[in-house]
């Protein structure tokens, strides 16, 4: 089992940063990913990284604006996400048990209770 818990969400203008954190307690390893669901729409992928940290992927919407890491001594997976744009509003959840390959929500075990980022324009 794994518990997950994030913060860092909040309100910022376009143009601003936030960084989300994410708390992981229970079994460990896993591929971490972060995805966003706003107001009428699916639930859409938004980065992923492996165990090691060295491998990581983006949505093309957020490449080169947003960086995931981890630092597994602290079990802790940051979203650093600057240049945020109105588009970016959406509740963003963690998730863990995922594949390297994959993006897809159903892949993933484990699921955060979200936090929400309204960016302004």
């Amino acid at each position: 089992q794994v518990q997950l818990v994030e913060s860092g969400g909040g309100l910022v203008q376009a143009g601003g940063s936030l960084r989300l954190s994410c708390a992981a307690s229970g079994r460990s390893g896993y591929v971490m990913g972060w995805f966003r669901q706003a107001p009428g729409k699916e639930r859409e992928f938004v980065a992923r990284i492996n165990w090691s940290g060295g491998y990581t992927y983006y949505a093309g919407s957020v490449k080169g604006r947003f960086t995931i890491s981890r630092d597994n001594a602290k079990n802790t997976v940051y979203l650093q996400m600057n240049n945020l744009r109105p588009e970016d509003t959406a509740v963003y959840y963690c998730a863990a048990g995922g594949s390297v390959v994959s993006g897809a929500p159903e892949d993933y075990n484990y699921w955060g209770q979200g936090t929400q980022v309204i960016v302004s324009s």
